[in-house]
C-alpha cells in the first residue's frame, strides 16, 4: 500500500502545517498498528481484515475516527468472520484528533519523558516516539495480548518505546516521568500516578463517565492543581480484567415492566450521553449510571436510566408532546436528579463542569470546583 498519500490527508484534517504533530502524522503508518479492526452491525460485531482489502484497509485507517479492536475478551486479531462477536468495546484505535488533543495537552516538550497509559494499538505511543524520541517514551496496558501486539507492529515501523504489562489504577508506575497522558478514562486520579510524576511535572486524563479532560501540574505538597479543559473527550474506562462488569440487563428488566413512582416532566427526553455537561454533571453527581435510548411501539422516544444500587427510571415523550412521563423505582429517584441539574442548565445557560478548577490531594483525592459548586471524587 502506498500509504503515505492517506497519512499526508489525514494530517491536514488534524492539525496543521508547522505544528510539532504535523511531521507525526504524517510519518506514522497508522495502517500497520491496526490490521484487523470490529464494524458494528445490527446482529452484532463483524471483524474487517485489512490486508485482504487494502483499499478498504487506507480508508478506515486514515480516517479520523475510532477503530474498535476488541470486544469483551476477544481481540480482532483473533475473530473468525461469523458469527459476530457480540459485546461491548474493551480496546480500540482511538481517533486521531482526539489522541493529538490529549498528547497537546500534555505540552511534550523536548526532553520530557512521557508515561503514555493505555496502549492500545501502539499509535499514542508511535506519535509521541517521532516527537519526542524512542527512549524518552513508556507505554503501558493492562492487557498483556495488546502490549505485545503493540510491542511487535511499533517495531515493524521501526519505533521502540518501553512497552509496559501494568495496571495503571492499581499498580506502582514503572518509574519517575516528566507527564503521564491517559489514553484511557480513570474514574479518580491514582496516588501511585502523582508519586511517579516528577517536580513540576504534567497529568492529562478524561473521568470515567464524562466527558472531562483534566490537566493537572504537581504541586510542592506532592498533589497537583489545575483544571477541567474545554475540550470535551471520553475514552473506554479503565479496567482491570478482560471484560468490564455486565450491563444492568436484571435492573433495565425492572425498569422496563415495573409501574413505580409516576410523574410528569415538563421536558422531552433526552439523549443524555450527547448532551455533554449535563451527562458529566449528571455522573459526578451520581456516578455509575447505565443509560439506554429507544422507541416504543408507537414512535414515543424512551429513555431508561440504572444503577447497580437497583435505582431505575423509565420516560417516555409521546410522539408530537414535549412533555414526558416518567416511572421510577429502587433507592433513588434518577431521574429526579437528572430533573435538578437540566433545570440549573436552563436557569443559568452552563453549567459549571467545563472549566472547573482541579486540585488533587498526594493520596489521589480529586475536588472539581466553580461558582459554588464542588464535586470531590
Amino acid at each position: 500500500m502506498d500509504w503515505k498519500p492517506h497519512a499526508a490527508a489525514l494530517a491536514a484534517r488534524v492539525t496543521y502545517p508547522g505544528s510539532s504533530w504535523w511531521v507525526p502524522v504524517k510519518e506514522t503508518p497508522r495502517h500497520l498498528l491496526v490490521e484487523r479492526w470490529y464494524r458494528s452491525t445490527p446482529k452484532g460485531w463483524i471483524v474487517v481484515d485489512g490486508p485482504s482489502d487494502e483499499s478498504a484497509w487506507a480508508a478506515a485507517a486514515y480516517v479520523d475516527t475510532t477503530l474498535v479492536t476488541r470486544i469483551g475478551a476477544v481481540h480482532a486479531d483473533h475473530a473468525r468472520p461469523y458469527p459476530p462477536v457480540i459485546g461491548h468495546p474493551t480496546s480500540s484505535s482511538t481517533l486521531p484528533s482526539l489522541v493529538l488533543t490529549m498528547l497537546e495537552h500534555g505540552r511534550l516538550t523536548p526532553g520530557v519523558r512521557l508515561l503514555d497509559v493505555a496502549t492500545g494499538s501502539g499509535y499514542s505511543a508511535a506519535l509521541a516516539c517521532q516527537r519526542l524520541g524512542d527512549d524518552l517514551v513508556t507505554t503501558l496496558d493492562v492487557d498483556p495480548y495488546l502490549t505485545e501486539a503493540a510491542a511487535q507492529r511499533l517495531d515493524r515501523i521501526g519505533r521502540h518505546p518501553t512497552v509496559v504489562t501494568a495496571d495503571a489504577g492499581g499498580e506502582e508506575l514503572p518509574g519517575v516521568f516528566d507527564r503521564i497522558v491517559s489514553m484511557v478514562s480513570m474514574p479518580r486520579i491514582p496516588a501511585s500516578w502523582l508519586a511517579a510524576l516528577a517536580p513540576g511535572g504534567r497529568l492529562v486524563t478524561t473521568l470515567a463517565g464524562t466527558g472531562l479532560i483534566i490537566t493537572a501540574d504537581k504541586t510542592e505538597d506532592g498533589g497537583a492543581a489545575g483544571r477541567v479543559e474545554w475540550d470535551r473527550g471520553s475514552f473506554m474506562t479503565t479496567r482491570t480484567g478482560d471484560d468490564y462488569p455486565p450491563a444492568l440487563n436484571d435492573v433495565f428488566t425492572t425498569a422496563h415492566h415495573t409501574e413505580g413512582e409516576v410523574s410528569v416532566s415538563p421536558f422531552p427526553v433526552l439523549d443524555v450521553m450527547q448532551a455533554w455537561e449535563v451527562w458529566s454533571m449528571l455522573s459526578l453527581t451520581a456516578p455509575g449510571i447505565e443509560h439506554r435510548n429507544g422507541m416504543s411501539d408507537d414512535g414515543s422516544r424512551m429513555a431508561w436510566m440504572l444503577h447497580p444500587d437497583g435505582s431505575w427510571a423509565r420516560a417516555h415523550t409521546a410522539r408530537g408532546e414535549h412533555t414526558t412521563t416518567v416511572y421510577q423505582g429502587g433507592p433513588r429517584r434518577l431521574y429526579d436528579i437528572l430533573e435538578q441539574i437540566r433545570w440549573r442548565w436552563l436557569e443559568q445557560g452552563r453549567l459549571p463542569v467545563y472549566g472547573a478548577q482541579v486540585t488533587i490531594t498526594p493520596e489521589g483525592e480529586t475536588t472539581l470546583s466553580r461558582d459554588g459548586w464542588t464535586a470531590t471524587l
